[in-house]
């Protein structure tokens, strides 16, 4: 999944059609677990490689119907720099969730994203040198009460959670900083991971096992459909980003990891003892602190816009 912390609305408005693509990309990342649970006849390392492979075409067409392919040339190499770290991470996210998916903890994979919004906080005070004010800070505690709970819980720390929060806020960081458009930096991303995934194929195919095509043509279109199902909800993603309001996004985030614990408890029927509703509880009462200072904050500022536009008030 991938939803970036340079989310940049051009107004504090929200378009009806830009809601409609947000909705669109976090119902489709939300889903992802009903899809990737049927690519188990492939290692989930394989299939990381098929995704970054075929999304690489798409992207490649989608950038020469557009004209921006000549984007790609020139490019500075720290601009690489940054791309190649981009994609070092989101690769990283993208095989940790396959894994999550593939043995069982579709539950733990949401909690991650759950988890990523306080994560890109505390990276944007770190990184960023942003202020953090009071509530925020109690609501990443909560969230630190919170994973140590779980640490006692699942008897070791969230590790799959905890690698997808990071390796997402780390992605998000890297994007804030790419000059590149995000139909470019996403192809880019893809071109810099093409050799390694080109290799694990290459080596998957000479071991002798069975190669992805030889499944049958049910199996072939799933992995096809790797490349659609990943630039689909980011392009929709980037729809939205540029004509909806920051609270509207952090809101409809929560669609993903929603859907995805609904999907490990009611479809997988995961484990969740009581313990670990605490720890789910205590995560979204801090969603739901950080939510609303995020809102409250927003309003106040429109405020004091409003009234330094207002002569009545000068």
């Amino acid at each position: 999944m991938t939803s970036p912390t340079n989310l940049r609305a051009t107004s504090a408005s929200t378009s009806p059609s830009g809601a409609l693509a947000g909705l669109g990309a976090y119902a489709i990342w939300g889903a992802f677990p009903a899809f990737f649970g049927l690519l188990t006849f492939l290692s989930p390392l394989e299939v990381v490689a098929h995704r970054i492979v075929w999304t690489v075409v798409l992207m490649l067409a989608v950038l020469g119907f557009a004209g921006h392919l000549g984007e790609l040339k020139g490019l500075p190499r720290r601009t690489w720099g940054m791309v190649a770290a981009a994609s070092l991470f989101i690769s990283t996210n993208w095989g940790m969730y396959v894994f999550a998916v593939a043995t069982g903890h579709v539950v733990e994979a949401a909690l991650g994203y759950f988890i990523n919004p306080l994560v890109s906080v505390l990276f944007g005070v770190v990184v960023f040198k942003e202020s953090i004010n009071r509530v925020q800070i109690c609501a990443v505690i909560l969230a630190v009460v919170a994973v140590a709970i779980l640490t006692v819980d699942y008897g070791r720390p969230p590790w799959i959670a905890l690698t997808l929060a990071m390796s997402f806020a780390s992605y998000g960081v890297v994007k804030k900083l790419i000059p590149l458009r995000p139909t470019v930096s996403l192809t880019a991303e893809g071109l810099v991971a093409l050799p390694a995934a080109l290799t694990i194929l290459v080596v998957a195919l000479l071991s002798g096992a069975p190669h992805a095509f030889s499944f049958g043509p049910a199996q072939t279109l799933l992995v096809l459909c790797l490349g659609p199902i990943t630039a689909a909800p980011l392009l929709l993603f980037g729809r939205a980003a540029q004509t909806v309001s920051l609270v509207t996004l952090g809101i409809l985030q929560y669609l993903t990891p929603g859907m995805q614990m609904t999907w490990g408890i009611l479809v997988v029927h995961e484990d969740m003892p009581p313990a670990r509703w605490a720890g789910f509880v205590l995560i979204w009462i801090a969603l739901a602190v950080f939510t609303a200072n995020a809102v409250v904050t927003l309003r106040s500022a429109r405020r004091v816009r409003r009234d330094d536009r207002d002569p009545a008030f000068r």
